[in-house]
């Protein structure tokens, strides 16, 4: 069997090495089919203000652009590429599960689909289909907080198991 032939250390490795190298031709091709996408950046960031978000005895200024509905090409590029890097996880985690890794990379790598995923959908309707900043950034924060709990289901299930 291809996993009894290499140390378990050799294949992350492996994967590492696929993973990174894909991130990079991701990010290329993002700059390749998005039009004009480096112009796009320098103009977000351009945009951005800081915003009072709370008035209490000291105000509390978040950074967030002007014109939250100006930038939909950013947006749209940043949902193609969680899209793509979604799908390349769920890939890489049938991998793990053929190669038999580690327990705790098959967790996180669940994790960071469920995340990728989700931060798409949230682009989708919250900046692109909305246009809330805030609330995006707060869904994000839950997101996170959702993926950390599937790993930690994940992990208990796989020990209730004996794996």
């Amino acid at each position: 069997m291809a996993s009894e032939r290499f140390p378990r250390r050799h294949k992350e490795g492996i994967l590492s090495a696929i993973s990174v190298g894909f991130f990079f031709v991701l990010v290329g091709f993002i700059f390749i089919i998005t039009p004009n996408l480096t112009d796009k950046m320098v103009d977000f960031f351009q945009d951005i203000t800081f915003v009072n978000v709370a008035r209490l005895p000291s105000n509390f200024y978040l950074p967030r652009p002007a014109t939250i509905g100006a930038h939909v090409t950013i947006y749209s590029a940043v949902e193609q590429f969680s899209l793509a890097w979604g799908v390349f996880l769920v890939a890489m985690l049938v991998i793990r599960f053929a190669t038999g890794s580690q327990t705790r990379k098959k967790a996180e790598n669940l994790g960071d689909v469920i995340f990728w995923f989700g931060s798409a959908y949230l682009i989708r309707t919250w900046l692109i289909g909305e246009s809330k900043w805030f609330e995006f950034w707060a869904l994000i924060l839950m997101l996170l907080g959702i993926s950390l709990i599937v790993r930690a289901v994940f992990l208990a299930a796989a020990g209730a198991r004996g794996k």
